[in-house]
């Protein structure tokens, strides 16, 4: 066994070590010399030297169309089999060309995007193929952006309120025709997510100095959320360059019980269609440890609290609320509805939005004035329209409201 080894690999071994080179080189000229055909498919176009305000419907601001082609390319087999759309791209010169042409592409309209492919060496021919290039006007226009409630949820121990601005504007540059269909979508909208605010986030907010008298805490939305999706313009997110884009902000509050620091008054509406049989002179709201009479006035005795509201809110409305039963016959209904109203909104409006302005903190003052009221009064309906009435135990009011002989009496069932 030794001496076969010797034998083969030591004996003459000069003359071996020169047919192994030979070989070797053999293979990498035969390799190389050999070529392949190969389809190469999502090729990207790029359109250079377009005369001024012109463009091409689908063309990226880095002149890449929105076009991807399938090119037949033959060349070094080595280079061919590894060779991928991300290796390559199409130029094509619009140098002196008219409205409409239709380019050729061949060989030399390739450019290599991988520094280890030389097209010269590499690649011999493309099968030729032809691509229809029109050119359109160039035009620049506001498109409206809406932006819409948020999904998602708040973080624990928070309410969402509003979003403001909710309507902007963002510049587009582009082909007449794509704008044009942007336009008459009317416009774009923008979405946030809520749970991509974390409570972290609010409870840092709320600490800070700006709010330490208010419930309110609002939330900049940051520069990276302020895009929006245009692909018939741009491959990347457009981002919005609205001037009021900088004030934007989600609106939380605390989620928490507030005391009503007054009595509520009840009354009874009687609807006109049963004031034959339902008024005044027929039925009288009775009195019990729940509803007692003061100053003349029926009022709720137990105390009450509020949600979905902030302390400066409730302090300006809370001695404008009344409860209302709608009186009704036991025919049509066997307990009365009621619910909580406010007196005078627009009174209670005026002075909500007064004494926010003139209390007002730079996250009022950077939205701009003609806005500024807007977006009060807003938040001011936004309140009303939260508005709940709570027990002492933290459980949502719930009145069971019964006619009887010729009294209404009204009962908490949760208390």
């Amino acid at each position: 066994m030794k001496t076969l080894l010797i034998r083969l690999f030591v004996e003459n071994w000069q003359r071996k070590l020169i047919s192994l080179i030979l070989a070797m080189i053999i293979w990498m000229v035969v390799q190389h010399s050999m070529t392949s055909t190969k389809q190469v498919h999502n090729v990207p176009v790029k359109v250079t030297n377009l005369p001024p305000k012109k463009t091409i419907e689908g063309m990226q601001i880095n002149g890449i169309l929105n076009k991807r082609l399938t090119l037949n390319v033959t060349g070094n087999k080595a280079a061919i089999d590894d060779l991928t759309g991300r290796d390559l791209e199409v130029n094509i010169d619009a140098t002196d060309k008219p409205d409409h042409w239709l380019a050729t592409i061949t060989k030399k309209n390739l450019v290599s995007l991988n520094p280890e492919l030389d097209i010269s060496k590499m690649i011999n021919r493309v099968t030729p193929v032809e691509m229809l290039i029109k050119q359109s006007k160039l035009v620049t226009e506001r498109i409206p952006v809406t932006v819409t409630a948020p999904i998602g949820e708040p973080p624990k121990g928070y309410q969402y309120l509003d979003v403001w601005p909710d309507q902007l504007y963002v510049t587009v540059t582009g082909p007449e025709e794509s704008v044009k269909v942007l336009k008459s979508r009317g416009g774009q909208k923008l979405i946030f997510n809520l749970n991509d605010v974390s409570r972290a986030e609010l409870d840092a907010l709320q600490s800070s100095k700006k709010n330490q008298v208010s419930d309110e805490v609002s939330f900049f939305v940051p520069n990276a959320w302020k895009k929006i999706n245009l692909p018939l313009l741009s491959e990347t997110p457009v981002e919005i360059d609205d001037p009021q884009a900088k004030s934007l902000r989600l609106d939380f509050s605390r989620e928490e019980l507030l005391p009503i620091e007054s009595v509520l008054p009840v009354t009874i509406f009687f609807p006109p269609k049963y004031t034959s049989t339902l008024n005044p002179e027929t039925y009288t709201l009775s009195t019990n440890d729940f509803i007692v009479k003061k100053n003349g006035i029926k009022v709720i005795a137990t105390p009450l609290y509020a949600q979905g509201v902030t302390r400066q809110f409730l302090e300006i409305v809370k001695d404008m609320i009344q409860v209302v039963i709608i009186a009704s016959p036991r025919t049509e209904r066997e307990k009365l509805l009621w619910s909580a109203q406010f007196m005078y909104p627009r009174e209670l409006e005026d002075r909500y939005v007064a004494k926010v302005i003139s209390d007002s903190s730079d996250e009022v003052n950077d939205v701009q004035p003609h806005l500024r009221e807007d977006y009060l009064r807003n938040r001011f309906r936004s309140y009303m329209s939260r508005f709940r009435l709570y027990t002492p135990d933290h459980k949502k009011l719930n009145l069971k409201i019964e006619l009887k002989a010729n009294t209404i009496s009204v009962a908490p069932q949760n208390l």
